[in-house]
């Protein structure tokens, strides 16, 4: 099946490295005008851009910040001249024991994590939705959660989990509520990922940990997880508005 993403304007959160960098690489291949946001990480975002050209908008900003977020969505509207697709991608995974910091790291920690993760996907989305409404045109919106919101997570990363989980409800909560508007959603829920962000979990955990919790012999790469994105994207899965796909190498089956 050959998918044509011309036309199509796209903004991913969390573009510049890891699964949203794959995103990003799948939806220009595609032939897609991609809004790519990042918050620091400026050379592999340049990187990204000098490999596209004009398939590809720089859109830096902190998600952390509400105000900056909202921001985030407007300037993608200008540049992006619209936006058929959101790709709430950005997230973080801080390690939190409960036992082990200070009580005020340890809320500080949650509270980070459920406004980039949760808040900001919240947010984007809604802008979205606004924006889909008043240009009376279709949408499509794809969250980039993780199996850890259906199975849990260790303890150190619970607000990770939570996070997540947080992603999934509000996912089926809009393609119930937008579906006859043409406004679907989606959630990719991927298993351990090789990624610079899971670099922290295997060294604490070591490599072993994760992959002997497999049912393949290697780990998930994000190359394995774009394809389903550009699926998602093109309008040719729509009547899976509110579904779940699970990308774990059998990780959690459910």
């Amino acid at each position: 099946m050959q998918i044509d993403l011309t036309g199509k304007k796209i903004l991913v959160t969390g573009g510049s490295r890891g699964i949203g960098a794959a995103i990003v690489r799948g939806l220009a291949q595609a032939g897609a005008t991609v809004g790519l946001h990042y918050g620091e990480s400026d050379e592999a975002a340049l990187a990204l851009q000098q490999t596209f050209g004009e398939k590809v908008v720089l859109l830096k900003a902190d998600l952390s910040s509400a105000e900056a977020t909202m921001e985030l969505f407007e300037e993608a509207v200008r540049q992006l001249q619209g936006i058929d697709t959101l790709v709430n991608n950005a997230g973080v995974a801080i390690k939190s024991p409960i036992e082990e910091i200070p009580e005020q790291v340890w809320l500080s920690d949650w509270q980070l994590t459920q406004q980039i993760n949760l808040m900001a996907a919240a947010i984007l989305s809604r802008r979205f939705i606004q924006h889909c409404q008043a240009q009376q045109q279709a949408g499509r919106l794809i969250f980039v959660s993780s199996r850890a919101a259906f199975r849990g997570d260790t303890a150190d990363y619970m607000a990770y989990a939570a996070s997540k989980g947080g992603m999934v409800a509000l996912s089926r909560s809009i393609a119930r509520a937008f579906g006859k508007q043409n406004i679907v959603s989606f959630v990719l829920a991927p298993g351990f990922i090789q990624t610079d962000m899971a670099q922290d979990f295997i060294d604490a955990y070591g490599a072993d940990y994760v992959i002997r919790d497999l049912a393949l012999n290697s780990l998930t790469q994000p190359d394995d997880i774009a394809p389903w994105a550009v699926l998602l994207a093109s309008g040719k899965a729509d009547h899976a508005t509110g579904c779940t796909i699970d990308i774990n190498a059998g990780s959690y089956v459910h």
